[in-house]
C-alpha cells in the first residue's frame, strides 16, 4: 500500500540545483526518517514526494504507479506539518473530520473514522473542545488525527515536534512510534534532531546538500558510518574524530572513536590529557579532555558516579576494536 520509489529525482530553483539526481526506495510499512543539518534538502525532498513541489527531473512512484505528475490531493498521502494548522473556531471533532467533509463522505462514515482516530490518539474526551483549550501536544495529536482519518498510503511528517518543549517532545516521540506500530502504515519523518532519528526510525536517510550520504538502520549508521560526515552527525555526543600523526599510525587520514569506547584513568593510558568541562547528567557523565592527540577536546562518556576535577591530569585509551578509520576523502576504510 505505501511503497515509494524515487528514481533519479532532481530539484532546481532557477539555476541552483538543490537536489542532485537521487535514488531511494521506501518499503511498505517502513518508518523512514530524513535527517541532516539545516539546508540539507530534507524538507524539500518530503515536499517533492507530497507533490507540493514539482520535480525538475526523474520520477516518483507510489505503489507501483507513476505519481510524478499527480496532484497532491490524489497521491493518497497525508502530511503533518510543524505548525498544527487547526481551525480555531472549530471543535476537535470538526477539525479531525474536515478532510472527510471535503471529500464528501457521509456523516455516519465521518463520525466512525473520527471516533476511531480519537480512540487511537487518546482524544475522545476532548472532541468538543476547541484548539485554544488544548496543550501543544494535544493540538499536535489533533493534526495527526486529521491525517489518520484519510487512511492514507503513507504519512509525511515535517518536523512535527519542533514547537514542543523537551518533555512533550519525548512523549510525542513515543506516541508517534506507537502509532506506527498500531497502524503499520508507511511513515516518512523529517527532523534535524538525530536523537529523534535514532529512536524512531526503521531506516534513516542522512542528507547533506541534497545528497544521500548513507541509508541504513540506526545501529548500522551508528556502528558503521560510511564517512566522516555521518560519523560526526549520528550519535549524541558525536564521535571523536582525530587526524594527524595519531591517525597516520593506524594507516588512516582520520580515526574515529565514540565517547563510550574510551577508557579514562589517572595513572596510565595512550593519550595524556587534562580534564576540562564536565557534563553531569545523572546516569552518565561526559568529560571533555584536552590532549596532544587532537586540537579539539576529546569527549569521554562514563557512568554518573565517576568524579574528576577540572584541570586534573588523566590518561585516555581508545578501545582498539571500536576504532573507525577513514581515508583522505573522508570515506570509511574497511
Amino acid at each position: 500500500m505505501g511503497r515509494i520509489i524515487l528514481d533519479k529525482v532532481t530539484k532546481s530553483f532557477g539555476e541552483v540545483e538543490v537536489i542532485p539526481p537521487l535514488d531511494l526506495e521506501i518499503d511498505d510499512g517502513e518508518f523512514v526518517v530524513f535527517v541532516g543539518p539545516s539546508g540539507c534538502g530534507k524538507s524539500t525532498l518530503l515536499r517533492l514526494i507530497a507533490g507540493l513541489e514539482d520535480v525538475s527531473g526523474g520520477h516518483i512512484s507510489i505503489d507501483g504507479k507513476d505519481a510524478t505528475e499527480i496532484p497532491p490531493a490524489k497521491r493518497g498521502l497525508a502530511m503533518v506539518f510543524q505548525s498544527y494548522a487547526l481551525y480555531p473556531h472549530m471543535s476537535v471533532r470538526k477539525n479531525i473530520a474536515f478532510p472527510l467533509r471535503m471529500a464528501g463522505l457521509d456523516k455516519a462514515e465521518q463520525e466512525k473514522r473520527v471516533m476511531q482516530a480519537a480512540e487511537v490518539l487518546n482524544l475522545t474526551d476532548y472532541l468538543d473542545r476547541r484548539p485554544g483549550q488544548l496543550s501543544g501536544g494535544q493540538r499536535q495529536r489533533v493534526a495527526i488525527g486529521r491525517a489518520i482519518v484519510r487512511e492514507p498510503a503513507a504519512f509525511l511528517f515535517d518536523e512535527p515536534l519542533s514547537n514542543l518543549d523537551a518533555a512533550l517532545r519525548v512523549g510525542m516521540r513515543l506516541e508517534i512510534s506507537e502509532l506506527h506500530k498500531r497502524l503499520a502504515t508507511t511513515m516518512i519523518y523529517v527532523t534535524h534532531d538525530q536523537v529523534e532519528a535514532m529512536t524512531m526510525a526503521d531506516k534513516i536517510v542522512v542528507l547533506q546538500a541534497g545528497v544521500i550520504e548513507q541509508v541504513g538502520s540506526p545501529l548500522e549508521l551508528y556502528q558503521r558510518p560510511r564517512n566522516t560526515f555521518v560519523a560526526g552527525f549520528i550519535g549524541s555526543p558525536k564521535m571523536n574524530l582525530i587526524g594527524g600523526a595519531e591517525a597516520e599510525k593506524m594507516g588512516a587520514a582520520t580515526i574515529g572513536i565514540r565517547p563510550e569506547h574510551i577508557e579514562i584513568s589517572d595513572t596510565e593510558g595512550t593519550w595524556k590529557g587534562r580534564v576540562g568541562v564536565s557534563e553531569h547528567l545523572g546516569s552518565d557523565t561526559f568529560f571533555h579532555v584536552q590532549t596532544e592527540a587532537s586540537p579539539e577536546p576529546i569527549t569521554v562518556r562514563t557512568t554518573g558516579e565517576k568524579a574528576l576535577e577540572y584541570g586534573q591530569d588523566v590518561f585516555l585509551t581508545p578501545r582498539p576494536e571500536h576504532l573507525h578509520r577513514f581515508d583522505a576523502a573522508g570515506l570509511r576504510i574497511e
